[in-house]
This record gives C-alpha cells, structure tokens and sequence, in this order.
C-alpha cells in the first residue's frame, strides 16, 4: 500500500511517457544518451531481454547480448529513464518463462530464442 503523495507523484512521472510492450524473450534496441564531457550522442544496445521487475517508476528490465570474443554482456535499464531515448522491438521471442537467466550458461545456437509467430 503506497502513499497516496507518492502515487500522485510517480502518476505525474509517467505521464507523456511512451513505452512499446515488450516481454521476456524479446529483442530490443535501446538508444541510450550518453554523455561525455559536454558532448552528448546516442548508443544502441542491442540484446535479448531477460527480466522485467518492478512496478509504477521503479520498474527496470535486464538486456543480454553477445560482445566481443562471445562474452556475454547484461545491463539493467530503468524503464522510465531520461537517458533512454527509444526502445525498440526488433524480434518477438517464443519463451515460456519469465525470467531467462538461463541464458547466461548457455552458448551459440543453444542460446537462441524461436521467433513468436503470430497467425
């Protein structure tokens, strides 16, 4: 039970924000603002998300993708962000658990997701 301040407040965050919808399993493009100095430009992250947590401002979500020398890199991203420009969806993904942190043993074509047909 929140704190009827507090929801009006996060109510007043949220408004104007545009989010796509989005699961686990699915491949997402993040541009990110970067700031450097006083220079600022926009990055692409580019992974498999594998966690959606939290609710209302608090909620984030984990992107997984594959760098260098096949490292697996993982970032968690706060939904609401000001640094997060866009997010985009770029795969749908055919999973049947919430939370993929399986993926993090596995490599190569073990590690891919079926893509979500819709009829």
């Amino acid at each position: 039970m929140k704190n009827k301040y507090i929801e009006s407040f996060e109510k007043a965050q949220l408004e104007g924000k545009t989010v796509p919808e989005f699961r686990a399993g699915d491949t997402l493009r993040v541009a990110v603002t970067i700031t450097e100095g006083n220079k600022t430009r926009v990055q692409n992250y580019e992974g498999v998300c594998i966690a959606i947590r939290g609710e209302g401002t608090g909620r984030t979500f984990n992107v997984r993708k594959i760098g260098a020398n096949s490292v697996g890199v993982e970032r968690t991203f706060p939904l609401y962000s000001e640094s997060i420009d866009s997010i985009t969806v770029l795969r749908r993904g055919r999973v049947r658990r919430a939370k993929l942190f399986y993926l993090r043993e596995r490599k190569g074509k073990s590690a891919r997701i079926k893509e979500l047909r819709r009829k």
